[in-house]
């Protein structure tokens, strides 16, 4: 994803001298042609996440576009008062980007782990909250926030993530993507777990359960309508999110459905647990640990429904 970012956004700024790119020491291997291409519209702020968003907040008061890119928690939570007083009170024309959302550097630890950012940045005012699913909704969303005035966030995943689409997708800030049709119940995914999703939408099948497949992109603002019509057309709703499962996508979701007058429908959150992971290593292996992967979301959704025989509902309770 963080290619097709810079790439996309490299593009754009052959076509609008307002983008400016300041980053944290960091992202050299693919800011090269950016820095190389536009010199004077180039920063390297140092280890300094809160210079950096400074900087970027005056620039945005002179007229300029600028995005701000760093890893994991380090452009959002180490420089969070000044994003909150400096970019989002003035209004400020920042984009916020975050390059390796939840477990991407899950082997350097707790404090790489970025699975808090989404409902930190969605509480703030002013905020737009962007987590694309693949790299093709990357590339439209990097387009679509040169042209979304504010502050936004944008939560992209690190390397390698498969491609969904595999052609180009109806995009836009704030609805929702039905990338797969079904109705029996509905899967929300935001970030790098589309993927997974759709892999445990077809497993779901052979269980007999059709699950309609939802890249919910955007979590602010978030696509109430999508969600309202999962649930008058499913019977449940199942959000899933590389994010804690307290203030992200389930929450809002929940918050949505908590305030719906109809409310027959059936919700769970599929997450990270709201606490600091007690292992390390690779994003696969953190994502199975928490049973993000394809089988553990299908394994969830089924013994949800209780769809399984109650001897496999038992050994997978023993997991």
């Amino acid at each position: 994803m963080r290619s097709a970012f810079l790439r996309t956004l490299t593009e754009l700024a052959e076509q609008d001298d307002r983008i400016n790119l300041i980053v944290g020491d960091l992202g050299f291997g693919v800011v090269e042609r950016f820095a190389e291409r536009f010199p004077r519209r180039f920063v390297n702020a140092g280890v300094a996440e809160q210079n950096m968003t400074g900087i970027a907040a005056g620039m945005a008061r002179c007229g300029k576009i600028v995005f701000t890119y760093s890893l994991g928690n380090f452009p959002t939570l180490r420089c969070l008062e000044q994003i909150r007083n400096d970019v989002c009170y003035h209004n400020a024309n920042v984009k916020i980007v975050s390059v390796g959302g939840g477990f991407a550097y899950g082997a350097l630890g707790a404090s790489h782990h970025a699975t808090e950012d989404v409902a930190i940045m969605r509480a703030l005012p002013r905020m737009t909250v962007i987590a694309p699913g693949d790299t093709i909704e990357a590339k439209y969303a990097t387009r679509a926030l040169v042209d979304c005035e504010g502050p936004a966030y944008l939560r992209l995943g690190r390397s390698g993530e498969p491609i969904v689409h595999t052609e180009g997708c109806d995009f836009a800030v704030g609805k929702a993507i039905r990338v797969l049709e079904g109705g029996d119940v509905t899967l929300i995914s935001s970030g790098t777990m589309l993927h997974a999703a759709v892999q445990a939408a077809q497993a779901l099948v052979r269980d007999g359960v059709r699950a309609r497949v939802l890249s919910m992109h955007t979590i602010k603002p978030l696509d109430m309508e999508a969600i309202f019509s999962a649930a008058k057309e499913t019977s449940a709703i199942f959000t899933i999110e590389e994010h804690s499962i307290v203030g992200g996508l389930g929450s809002a979701v929940a918050e949505v459905l908590a305030e719906s007058s109809d409310r027959r429908v059936v919700f769970k959150r599929i997450g990270i647990p709201p606490e600091f992971s007690s292992v390390t290593g690779s994003q696969e292996f953190l994502k199975d640990h928490f049973l993000l992967s394809p089988g553990g979301i299908s394994q969830a959704v089924a013994d949800f429904l209780g769809v399984f025989p109650s001897d496999k509902r038992m050994a997978a309770s023993c997991h």
